[in-house]
């Protein structure tokens, strides 16, 4: 148990994503704040350490060949996966949710003024996000991807202009600790996407798709924070 409690949030997200659903229930932010251990967290929460692990220990027992493990993935295919799938997610998925709040604030605002601050706030999240992944794609991805090439084949990758791979990588995750903040204020002023009861079908559909962009997002931030991010400075360090 003690060595358990000592691992961080992360590092059981990571070892299998199943326990995110846990951490989840309890309120334990897995990704943007994945570096806390299960003592920190537990002691913060004000949660019984032994509750938690038996809740994370019978999830990591159930048979589900479904998991995927990305943990053994090459981190080249991991940062494609990420950029194909997890970028291009938000990519296709912004136009249509500044649309719905756009129109839910000319329709409900006057009546539901919170939707004009969930409207800036994704607003402003889908411009920094934008911002954000084009950096990794155009630096931080790239470098990550010729370190893998020069370690196949026994060679050096060639120094970066940004001196060590921590440089991108804290800022990364510095964006996305906003990011998290910027969700975790939509989903308390949307009291966690449940539309009211005069929302109309609009404001359910723009309510779920939200939900779905935020969780969509935390498994971005996850796989990045806990597995990426770690894994690439261990490799360039050796």
């Amino acid at each position: 148990m003690g060595t358990l409690i000592s691992k961080s949030v992360g590092e059981f997200v990571a070892e299998d994503y199943r326990t995110a659903a846990v951490f989840q229930r309890y309120g334990i932010d897995f990704c943007c704040k994945g570096g806390r251990t299960i003592d920190e967290v537990c002691e913060q929460k004000n949660i019984f350490v032994e509750e938690l692990m038996d809740n994370l220990v019978k999830v990591s027992k159930l048979d589900d060949q479904s998991v995927t493990d990305f943990q053994s993935w090459p981190l080249d295919t991991l940062a494609d996966y990420i950029e194909n799938k997890h970028h291009k997610y938000i990519l296709e998925k912004t136009p249509a949710l500044r649309q719905y709040f756009d129109k839910l604030c000319k329709v409900h605002g006057s009546h539901h003024p919170e939707l004009f601050e969930i409207n800036e706030q994704f607003n402003a999240s889908a411009n920094e996000l934008a911002d954000h992944m084009q950096k990794e794609e155009i630096i931080l991805f790239p470098y990550i991807r010729n370190m893998v090439e020069a370690q196949k084949n026994h060679d050096n990758a060639a120094r970066p202009g940004f001196g060590t791979i921590q440089n991108p990588i804290q800022m990364m995750m510095e964006e996305h600790n906003v990011e998290g903040e910027r969700f975790r204020k939509m989903s308390s002023l949307s009291e966690g996407y449940n539309p009211p009861a005069d929302a109309c079908s609009t404001y359910r559909v723009a309510y779920a798709m939200l939900k779905e962009f935020e969780d969509d997002l935390h498994l971005h931030i996850h796989l990045e924070n806990n597995i990426l991010f770690p894994k690439a400075i261990e490799m360039e360090l050796n």
